[in-house]
Parts: C-alpha cells; sequence; structure tokens
C-alpha cells in the first residue's frame, strides 16, 4: 500500500475476507512484522491484516519517524481495507502504537489488546536493565556491549541480536535458540526509527483515559519488561482488563502458546 507522502508499507492479509478485522502491530520500534504465528491463532475466524511500519523491513521511507505519522499510516490502511472500526492487538513498541491510536481515533478502535507494553514513563527501564543483566552471564554483557560500539559483520549483527534479545525470554535452556532464530531474519534494524520514537513517547498515563475500546492487557509474567509497570494502565483505562501468562518473556506466544491462545481469543469472542 502506498501512503500519502508516498512510503510504501508491505502488507499481509489472511483469515476469511468477511470476518471481523484485526491489525497486528509489531514492535521495536524499528524492527519488522514477527507476529505470523499470533495471525494463525485467530485468523480461522478473523481477518487478521500485519505490516512492515515505515523504513522497517520490507517498507520504505520517507523516514518521518513521528507518533503521529504512525498513528496516521495505521489509519490510512483502515481505509485502505475498508473498514469503519477494527480492533488493534500492538506487541512491545506497538502495544503502545496501538494505544495512542485508540485515543486518537476512540470512532475507529472497536478494541484494543496491549500485549508486552513497557507501560507508561521511564519507570521500566531500570527493573529490566536489572533483570536483562540477571539473565545474561558476565561474559554475554560484554560479548554484547563489545559488538555494539563496532561495525558488524551478517555474523557478528545475528550475534548481537541474539544477545540482545535472548533476556527476553522465560525459559533460559531455549532462549538462545528461540533469540538466534529472531536475530536471523535478513532485515536491518532501523535505529534512526528507534530513536526518534522513543525518544517522543507519549504519555500513556494522562491520555489513556481517553480510550473508550474495552482493552485487554496481556503480558508475560517473566518478561523483564515489568508486569508491574503495565498494570498502572489499569487505573486509567476506562474498560481494561489483565492477562497475565506465567512461565512466559516477551514474546508469549513462543512459550506459552496455549495460554496465550486461550486468553486472547477468550477476549476477542466477548468483544465480536
Amino acid at each position: 500500500m502506498t501512503v500519502d507522502d508516498n512510503a510504501q508499507l508491505w502488507t499481509m492479509s489472511s483469515g476469511p475476507t468477511d470476518g471481523p478485522p484485526v491489525v497486528l502491530c509489531h514492535g521495536g520500534p524499528g524492527l519488522w512484522d514477527d507476529l505470523g504465528p499470533v495471525a494463525a491463532m485467530i485468523d480461522s475466524t478473523y481477518h487478521a491484516h500485519r505490516y512492515d511500519q515505515r523504513g522497517c523491513g520490507r517498507s520504505t521511507g520517507p523516514h518521518n519517524y513521528r507518533l503521529d505519522r504512525a498513528i496516521a499510516d495505521l489509519d490510512g490502511l483502515r481505509r485502505h481495507w475498508g473498514y469503519d472500526r477494527w480492533t488493534l492487538f500492538g506487541h512491545s513498541w506497538g502495544a503502545t502504537l496501538v494505544l495512542a491510536y485508540a485515543w486518537t481515533h476512540p470512532e475507529h478502535a472497536h478494541a484494543v489488546i496491549y500485549c508486552s507494553g513497557t507501560g507508561p514513563g521511564t519507570e521500566w527501564w531500570a527493573p529490566h536493565n536489572a533483570e536483562v543483566a540477571k539473565r545474561l552471564s558476565t561474559e554475554q554483557q560484554q560479548r554484547r556491549d563489545e559488538l555494539e560500539r563496532q561495525r558488524r559483520t551478517w555474523e557478528e549483527e545475528v550475534e548481537f541480536r541474539t544477545l540482545c534479545w535472548l533476556p527476553g525470554y522465560a525459559d533460559p535452556s531455549q532462549a538462545e535458540a528461540w533469540a538466534r532464530a529472531a536475530a536471523s531474519v535478513p532485515f536491518e534494524i532501523n535505529w534512526r526509527a528507534n530513536r526518534e520514537l522513543w525518544g517522543a513517547k507519549p504519555d500513556e498515563l494522562a491520555l489513556a483515559k481517553e480510550v473508550t475500546a474495552p482493552t485487554l492487557v496481556i503480558h508475560g509474567e517473566e518478561d523483564p519488561r515489568p508486569l508491574a509497570n503495565s498494570r498502572r494502565l489499569l487505573d486509567v483505562l476506562p474498560n481494561a482488563t489483565l492477562a497475565a501468562i506465567p512461565n512466559a518473556g516477551h514474546s508469549p506466544w513462543t512459550e506459552e502458546s496455549a495460554a496465550f491462545s486461550a486468553r486472547l481469543n477468550a477476549f476477542l469472542s466477548a468483544h465480536r
């Protein structure tokens, strides 16, 4: 799809075309769609849409990395696919994006799933870093920091991403394999998008009260991004419920797929 400033967004759709529409928004910022497994959990009933955000993965610029532009891109996709209202699922940074979409366009947000978000503010950062340090050995931390400071070959890039992402998993026996599989996707990380979008993170506590859509906050209990900070949104969202997934980290559909799918589909069914 080509949006109004000529950025071209890669998209993928699955499920029955007459099913209720759900759009899945990936994290990063600066990464690419990795939500195929989530789409597979719902697309027997729902029409699931995925996309790479601008300048990321298979999508092009112009390189305008502001939250209002990301919201406009998402609403452009809604118009392109011809929906008045739809359900929005966002993972990690994507959770921030769909929540911001819902308070900007409440008339178009049917329901919201806030998955593995950081929660409001910056209070999550210190406990997150402390937990990451516990899950990496001293040698792994030193190697990660060394790789971060240098120009990297592709093999070193995969190693760097693996060391960055493996603390996000709860099961240490499988964390490295899962992280390496994600790290081996042959797209460049858009670090500019990462810096600029995180630098403009909105005041979610102040604005979430404007979200009128029913909202599910779903979070792995072993995610290094602390569940306690995402819980704070429950105090301000007018119509929100929490689904905490035991034994799961930042991508709970990977580690506890049955529990994640059950909570996700129960929410979607309740708000069809």
